[in-house]
């Protein structure tokens, strides 16, 4: 178990790019939206020992989450697809 303040291993980056255009993807994301992943690690009951969040900041300051109950490099495409619903049409 990692200490309270020791840091965790960044997430593979070619993990992270694949999250991240799949979501811009799907988002029909231009040049001057943002996406932000961070994997997390919870420690509560009943949570993932490590949660993806994708924050995604559109250019008019709209902000949408995302959340993955994994670490990066386990999130699919088609987990990226099943959010579909939550987002705002293209």
């Amino acid at each position: 178990m990692l200490g309270l303040f020791s840091r965790r291993p960044r997430p593979d980056a070619e993990a992270v790019s694949r999250l991240k255009a799949w979501i811009a993807d799907l988002m029909t994301l231009g040049d001057r939206d943002h996406i932000a992943v961070a994997e997390l690690a919870c420690h509560e009951p009943g949570c993932p020992d490590l949660e993806t969040v994708v924050t995604v900041t559109l250019s008019d300051r709209r902000r949408f989450v995302l959340r993955f109950p994994s670490a990066v490099a386990a999130v699919t495409k088609g987990d990226v697809e099943l959010l579909r619903p939550q987002l705002p049409p293209p």
